[in-house]
């Protein structure tokens, strides 16, 4: 009687010796690649472990391992006294094949190029947003990790709200350094801003829900918006920050208001204290949630920082969102969101639902670093490092003062250079590129057609002597342009 399996297959596929995978890993990846592309069909026998291992000049306990892997994984079959087969079950076909799926897939939601400007090593760049971590205190930093790993790992997940002792240390410094007087049950520790961003999005909003929006503005924080289904109101920016008589009244009006009333983002003026009443009575009066990006109020240079608006809400109206990115660095993915019941509460349901909680160690040791009192040294410190660059790049773009003027120079990383029509602002950044200087557009903050015409230019990550010669060759360009 004739055997229901198909004859012996001669199937010898190709190994490379010195390869970053074993012998064995490339002989189990190439013949389950065989089996579901059908080049070893279903029911069909395999030559047998001491055939292979000849014919691969392989050790045969190479082959035996890498067949009992694949019979471990269903692939293969073996019945003693016939064989190893291929499983009958597996039917080979189009959807087996190695391909990467269509960017049309069904399931594919269509997303933006998140406006991340990646950093550049072959130019010298004005970015926005960066710490310089040049003078960074890696003495005492290296006593809050230690200090931090001393603690043995939790047997369990920690709290969604992230630890109690950086949560009442934050709440210390806040009220210390800013008057901002709130309870560590207020705050949930986030992945950066931009996660507490998205937290109060998904908690608040709609399909078609409006956010008054500031213009120009964070790009990526709009972006966030947008992806929740937000529809953006822009809300124009004069010398006073935001204007707050363009924001509507009634039920259709905005859900949320999002700004950066310390330092705005990116022209650098100052919501006036004006403007900061009339907001928390727009938003008491119509029910609606302000988010206050607090991104880099600790750098003021002539003068205290200003109180958050958060201080002044008595109504519950303001949710606060702060960040350890521009005071310690980017890459640690620490910050803050402080709200008020009933918010708070749905806050922390969404961040347990979102990754559970922070990762622990890095709380611990910026607990450390804050209680020990290393966080306000620091704070000091870089205030007087970034007031000496602030200082350097005025003075090397004095000239300009003729076709240009300054914004935010009092506090931040960042000034806005705002220019006189006669500047071509893109011939500008051109021959800047071409010189091996990146500087920024202000247009690519706007949504809509810019009302300004200017250059945002961050110093806070480049040293003394880059702003200077930088500087120079920015004041060259525009002059040489303008036969000056």
């Amino acid at each position: 009687m004739r055997s229901k399996h198909r004859t012996e297959a001669d199937f010898l596929p190709q190994l490379e010796r010195g390869s970053q995978l074993s012998l064995e890993r490339q002989l189990v990846r190439a013949v389950r690649e065989a089996i579901v592309s059908g080049r070893l069909r279903p029911g069909m026998r395999l030559p047998s472990s001491r055939r292979l291992a000849a014919e691969l000049h392989v050790n045969r306990n190479t082959v035996v391992n890498a067949l009992a892997q694949l019979i471990a994984e269903d692939y293969l079959t073996g019945k003693p006294g016939s064989g190893t087969f291929v499983n009958e079950q597996i039917q080979p076909g189009e959807h087996h094949a190695p391909v990467h799926p269509s960017p049309y897939a069904r399931w594919l939601r269509p997303l933006p190029e998140p406006a991340v400007f990646p950093t550049r090593k072959d130019v010298l760049e004005f970015r926005v947003c960066q710490p310089s971590t040049s003078v960074f205190p890696l003495v005492q930093w290296r006593k809050a990790w230690r200090q931090a790993l001393q603690h043995i790992p939790l047997d369990d997940y920690s709290s969604p709200a992230g630890e109690p002792g950086l949560r009442a240390a934050i709440t210390e410094y806040l009220a210390r350094a800013r008057g901002f007087i709130c309870s560590p049950e207020d705050v949930i520790i986030t992945c950066g801003a931009i996660q507490g961003i998205h937290l109060v999005a998904t908690a608040t909003l709609t399909e078609g829900a409006k956010v008054a929006f500031e213009e120009p503005g964070y790009p990526l924080a709009r972006q966030v918006f947008e992806q929740h289904g937000a529809h953006i109101l822009p809300i124009p920016i004069d010398e006073n920050g935001g204007c707050i008589e363009a924001l509507p009244e009634g039920p259709t009006g905005p859900l949320l208001v999002y700004v950066t009333p310390s330092h705005q983002f990116p022209l650098g003026v100052r919501l006036s204290v004006a403007r900061r009443l009339a907001l928390l009575d727009w938003a008491t009066r119509n029910d609606a949630l302000i988010i206050e990006d607090d991104y880099d109020s600790e750098f003021r240079y002539d003068a205290p920082p200003l109180l958050p608006l958060a201080s002044l809400d008595r109504s519950g109206h303001v949710v606060y969102i702060g960040t350890f990115s521009k005071i310690l660095s980017p890459s640690l993915r620490i910050g803050y969101v402080i709200a008020t019941p009933p918010l708070r509460e749905r806050l922390e349901r969404l961040k347990c639902l979102m990754d559970y909680h922070t990762s622990t160690p890095p709380q611990r040791a910026i607990e450390y670093f804050m209680k020990e009192g290393y966080f306000d040294q620091h704070i000091s410190r870089m205030r007087r490092f970034y007031a000496e660059k602030r200082s350097a790049l005025e003075r090397v773009l004095l000239p300009l003062n003729a076709v240009a003027s300054f914004r935010g120079l009092e506090a931040g990383l960042h000034t806005f250079v705002e220019f006189d029509a006669q500047v071509s602002i893109d011939t500008l950044v051109q021959e800047c590129r071409a010189g091996g200087i990146l500087i920024t557009d202000v247009a690519r903050y706007y949504l809509a057609d810019p009302d300004r015409r200017g250059l945002v230019l961050g110093y806070g990550g480049l040293e003394l002597s880059d702003i200077e010669w930088a500087g120079m060759q920015l004041v060259s360009s525009v002059l040489k342009k303008n036969h000056w």
